[in-house]
């Protein structure tokens, strides 16, 4: 497995604005002569990532340890030092494992989506980008589980989530956005991103999976019931933003 996994492939990273009394740079290059493959297996790597993926997704960038980390994959700290830098360099690393693969899936399924009919509705696409990692959210065991809980968990950080969101999903976002506009072509375009934004905001507390709704409801829901949130999502998001931009449109 390469080690400079803090790189999207093919992409320049962008500067991320990281909280300037923790110091969260965005992690440089890796140094001339540095290897650029664990010594260790892939499957140690993995190992790695898995544990510091569960931590961050349990108690946040703040509450884990680089050794917390290393104790829970059963390896010396030294060796994520070398090879991560720094707290922030796994956080990154950990971070960007999944993404590619989310947004690949999440472009794909809209691209079949367009191409599949000629009559596109705000529903359909919204079932479009959400159904792929819904998909991965129900059979992807505790490790997606874990990576969806940490990705809800970013989403609301104040300091520096905004940034790592932006950096990592912003170009399947504005697929999305580009297709509503298609289908909603009175709409506006701040209209389209609030909505978006509310969206991820209830995305987001589906994957955190905190059990309120549990306790809320005296047991009739699950907040980890992936086929109610699927019968209810896309529904419940279209219906909001087809009301939202039409009663704007006129900009009042």
């Amino acid at each position: 497995m390469t080690i400079d996994i803090k790189q999207q492939k093919g992409e320049k990273r962008k500067k991320g604005g990281g909280d300037p009394q923790v110091a969260m740079p965005s992690p440089r290059a890796t140094p001339r002569g540095r290897p650029t493959k664990f010594d260790g297996s892939a499957d140690r790597s993995a190992g790695i990532l898995d544990a510091a993926e569960a931590l961050f997704a349990a108690h946040g960038f703040y509450g884990v340890t680089v050794r917390q980390v290393a104790n829970e994959a059963g390896v010396d700290p030294a060796l994520l030092s070398y090879y991560f830098e720094s707290k922030r360099g796994l956080f990154d690393a950990v971070f960007s494992r999944r993404a590619e693969l989310v947004n690949e899936r999440r472009m794909e399924s809209m691209r079949r989506y367009e191409a599949s009919t000629a009559a596109m509705t705000v529903e359909g696409c919204l079932t479009a980008f959400l159904e792929p990692v819904l998909y991965l959210w129900e059979v992807g065991g505790d490790k997606w589980r874990n990576y969806l809980r940490l990705v809800a968990l970013v989403n609301s950080t104040p300091s520096w989530g905004g940034t790592a969101m932006n950096e990592f999903f912003d170009p399947v976002i504005e697929r999305l956005i580009e297709l509503l506009k298609r289908v909603l072509p009175e709409a506006r375009d701040e209209d389209l991103y609030w909505c978006y934004n509310f969206a991820s905001g209830a995305l987001s507390l589906s994957f955190a999976d905190t059990g309120r709704i549990d306790k809320l409801s005296g047991g009739l829901c699950r907040s980890g019931d992936v086929a109610a949130v699927r019968k209810r999502l896309s529904f419940f998001l279209a219906t909001g933003t087809s009301e939202l931009c039409r009663r704007l449109a006129d900009g009042s």
